[in-house]
């Protein structure tokens, strides 16, 4: 790979784990807020598809060697395993397939759909079934901890993501 290249992934993987201290817990579920979403779909627009597998793949890897790059400073195989992993299991699939279908029309409109759309589902749908499996919770309240009440969050993080990839020139 070229320089210029890995240096786009690495800012961008550091740019992941910095905005995965911004985040904040809440006070019924495991699962925090954070500014995650936001920079992990401004990934997924600014890089093409196989560098976005690698930049979520290298940000996984770093957290489960015990780097503390995951949500709220936290790191190691347990979190991976815990309640909330199945959101990070997610990420690589998730981000990669939006930036495989982003389209060569980069206006926010675009974007913006696409994000929702492809982003938000594949992630609940890792996260819930994740955090089922861990705790042995049913489906209704699953989606009441740690699905529902973040969506509208989560549609606003891609909003601004994707704003953003539309105005800089990476």
């Amino acid at each position: 790979m070229e320089a210029r290249k890995l240096t786009k992934m690495a800012l961008l993987t550091a740019l992941l784990c910095v905005s995965a201290w911004i985040s904040f817990p809440v006070p019924f579920s495991p699962a925090m807020v954070t500014a995650l979403t936001l920079v992990a779909v401004l990934t997924a627009f600014l890089l093409p598809p196989k560098e976005t597998f690698i930049v979520f793949m290298v940000y996984v890897f770093l957290g489960a060697i015990g780097l503390p790059v995951y949500v709220g400073g936290t790191a190691g195989l347990g979190k991976l395993l815990g309640p909330t992993g199945g959101f990070i299991f997610s990420w690589p699939v998730a981000y990669t397939l939006l930036s495989y279908w982003k389209g060569s029309n980069r206006s926010f409109l675009s974007y913006s759909w696409r994000s929702i759309v492809i982003t938000i589902p594949i992630v609940y749908l890792f996260g819930v079934a994740g955090f089922m499996i861990v705790t042995n919770t049913a489906f209704d309240k699953a989606i009441w901890m740690v699905m529902l009440p973040y969506i509208p969050g989560d549609i606003i993080k891609c909003l601004i993501g994707s704003w953003l990839a539309t105005k800089l020139k990476f």
